[in-house]
């Protein structure tokens, strides 16, 4: 998880004012909170966890901070949060998932309130459940799979993502939902600038783990969904005879030959994105881009010829994302940042190259990197995929930890308090990833790279050997 703090809005109570902080999670806004809820948050996270572990916090000041110290806070503040969700023991924790969903739920002002909810397959199916609206994700995904009566050995197999439909009618994957958001919520926000849906997909990525899901048949479905939904939009490459050959096991009702023979397809199991561009093999080349198989893959177009490349995650040293500005001074441009995933490359022993993607995906792009190298160290621990009844339920008002007071509902419970924001008010979520500069840099020259500190380390490099070169 990739976790900003990119503005502060200024919030006027008659006399007194306060700042509250913006923070958002993989490029989209998540919630609002000031710096003694985030100050009690941390004296939380020190009980439960010790001080040590802890980076510092920033110090409390007595009198009231000026412009550039409420700036350099909100810089200390982001460093703060970034380093504690690195740490896989808080930031797979209750307390933090706890702090994190009710932060969503106040900021959005929303009451708990019994709600229905659509989630829908890869073929528009629609299924429909009734929910709590602060549920999490996981309370989600386990009502939609009890809905359809996937055996519990099976339910976390699968994800619920966030799928936003395009102008020109294709549906674009926006974001796997986490453990630390309301799916209901993020929805509702999602849809204030575009039509966004709630889609059930397959969570992993090794496609060893379909050997398991076959042997069910409403799992074994699902696969059959989601495999004829990305062999229609050339997500899974097939040839004429290929194609002819399961359309006629698809007339027979053969879902199991069917997918049998899709995995031994060119890029099944794999995510595509969006053409965008590259540096790799030279600057500005245009690229199509596919996550899967412990991979990315480029294909790219050299001298009117497609050409593939591939990445392995293991040989990925590091990544980062980063913020490009336009060569202007112009304010106004800033709508037109574009975001960078780049990473490190061992090429051959010993040589190590940076190579980047320019593309208003790469938050997802280094989502799927992160999600594969976490499910490759799951399975070279001898890990499996939880069960509903081995998962820690949070109590339905919020938690065990709830630091986010009623002073954050402005406009509801207090509609004459003014609020004074540096930027717009919450961004729809299409477009935040791009014009709230995720990562938070500021304008250095020409593109502002990411300091060193916030790249993310890849935990699958350490593991790499002679036979991986």
């Amino acid at each position: 998880m990739h976790f900003s703090i990119p503005d502060t809005e200024e919030v006027k109570e008659g006399s007194n004012s306060f700042t509250i902080y913006n923070i958002y999670i993989n490029g989209v806004f998540h919630c609002k909170a000031r710096y003694k809820q985030l100050r009690q948050f941390h004296d939380e996270l020190r009980k439960e966890f010790g001080s040590l572990v802890l980076p510092e916090f920033p110090k409390k000041k007595l009198l009231a901070l000026s412009p550039a110290e409420i700036e350099q806070r909100r810089v200390m503040l982001e460093r703060y949060i970034q380093l504690v969700s690195q740490d896989p023991q808080i930031g797979n924790s209750v307390l933090f998932n706890s702090f994190l969903l009710t932060a969503q739920q106040e900021s959005q002002v929303e009451e708990a309130e019994r709600v229905t909810l659509d989630a829908f397959l890869m073929n528009g199916h629609k299924i429909t459940i009734s929910l709590m609206s602060t549920d999490q994700t996981e309370d989600v995904m386990e009502a939609v799979a009890q809905q359809i009566e996937i055996p519990d050995d099976y339910v976390h197999y699968f994800s619920l993502f966030l799928v936003k439909k395009e102008e020109d009618g294709d549906n674009s994957i926006v974001r796997r939902l986490q453990e630390f958001e309301s799916p209901y919520l993020s929805l509702k926000a999602a849809n204030k600038n575009a039509v966004h849906r709630i889609v059930l997909r397959k969570g992993y990525w090794d496609t060893s783990y379909d050997d398991d899901l076959l042997e069910n048949k409403i799992t074994m479905n699902l696969l059959y969904v989601q495999a004829n939904s990305d062999i229609e939009r050339q997500w899974i490459l097939a040839t004429k005879e290929q194609l002819n050959h399961l359309a006629n096991l698809r007339k027979k009702g053969s879902k199991r030959e069917f997918l049998r023979m899709a995995r031994t397809l060119k890029y099944y199991g794999y995510i595509q994105f969006k053409p965008c561009l590259t540096d790799y093999p030279q600057p500005n080349t245009r690229v199509i881009v596919s996550a899967g198989q412990k991979e990315l893959n480029f294909r790219v177009q050299v001298d009117g010829q497609v050409k593939e490349g591939s990445f392995k995650i293991t040989r990925m040293r590091c990544w980062r994302i980063t913020t490009i500005y336009p060569n202007s001074s112009d304010e106004s441009q800033a709508s037109k940042s574009q975001l960078e995933l780049s990473f490190e490359y061992l090429m051959s022993r010993d040589s190590l190259q940076w190579i980047s993607i320019i593309s208003d995906q790469a938050m997802l792009m280094s989502m799927c990197l992160q999600n594969m190298v976490d499910e490759l160290i799951m399975k070279k621990q001898g890990k499996k995929f939880k069960k509903p009844q081995d998962r820690l339920k949070l109590n339905k008002n919020g938690g065990p930890f709830k630091p986010i007071s009623r002073e954050l509902s402005y406009g509801v419970d207090k509609p004459s308090k003014e609020l004074h924001s540096k930027r717009h008010d919450m961004m729809p979520e299409d477009q935040s990833a791009i014009t709230k500069a995720v990562d938070s840099m500021k304008k250095m020259g020409k593109s502002g790279h990411k300091p060193e500190e916030t790249i993310t380390e890849n935990d699958a490099f350490e593991g790499i050997g002679d036979e991986d070169l």
